[in-house]
């Protein structure tokens, strides 16, 4: 779809560690991407969250600093992974490859990328990150931990990034000014980072307790839905 997507993928062969090797891939994604790819404005919101949280764990004042670093890095592993395998035309989620395949729609907003990707990666992509990272640690995902109260209390930080993107996004793919009156503004509103967030962890309940057989149908019926909601708020700006 565009000429330097071989050396994305080349990019994402790296599994990161830690979120400073998150951030460093991130970086060399946007320094990659062309201004009219739509991923670059997804991968720069992700960015800001990204450095958001390896601030406040070098603050500290985390009950289990360690848990939520893990959760960080594995969370993004499955952005990476989802646009290797794209890229690679191996086979990916639905709610990325939405994403992905209109990447160059000069339509769309940035603000629309941006979203879009943030609705697939904490819908789809979180849930089973945290699932992953418990597992790992030996802890089980409910609320009312120290886990759960840390994972919590990065919504405001989160929040607050979200809705300076708003704004700062909110022109069509090459830059150009949206008209006065769209759909985007409701499609944008309705878009909660909070609610998807704790959506993400009632789902990650849910898989903990699943068999295997039935976490496999819960993660397709998670994705046809993510998939869905990827789509409307991908619906190009007259």
């Amino acid at each position: 779809m565009f000429p330097y997507d071989a050396a994305l993928e080349t990019v994402l062969q790296t599994t990161p560690n830690s979120i400073a090797d998150v951030l460093g891939l991130m970086k060399t994604i946007d320094s990659i991407c062309a201004a009219s790819d739509g991923l670059r404005w997804f991968n720069w919101l992700y960015m800001q969250v990204t450095q958001a949280v390896e601030q406040d764990v070098a603050a500290g004042g985390f009950s289990d600093a360690a848990w939520l670093t893990a959760l960080d890095v594995a969370f993004a592993t499955y952005y990476f992974d989802a646009l290797r395998d794209y890229l690679s035309g191996a086979s990916c989620p639905g709610c990325w490859a939405a994403v992905f395949a209109v990447r160059d729609q000069a339509p769309i907003a940035r603000i629309q990328f941006a979203l879009a990707g943030m609705n697939a990666h904490i819908n789809h992509d979180l849930p089973q990150a945290i699932v992953q990272t418990c597992r790992s640690t030996n802890i089980t995902p409910k609320h009312g931990t120290p886990q759960y109260a840390d994972y919590t209390s990065l919504n405001t930080s989160m929040d607050a990034l979200v809705e300076t993107a708003k704004q700062t996004l909110d022109v069509r793919l090459p830059g150009d000014a949206l008209p006065p009156v769209t759909h985007l503004e409701d499609t944008i509103a309705a878009w909660n980072l909070a609610a998807a967030r704790e959506s993400a962890w009632l789902a990650a309940e849910a898989l903990w307790q699943e068999d295997a057989l039935i976490a496999a149908v819960h993660l397709r019926i998670l994705d046809g839905l993510t998939t869905v909601i990827s789509k409307t708020l991908l619906v190009p700006v007259p």
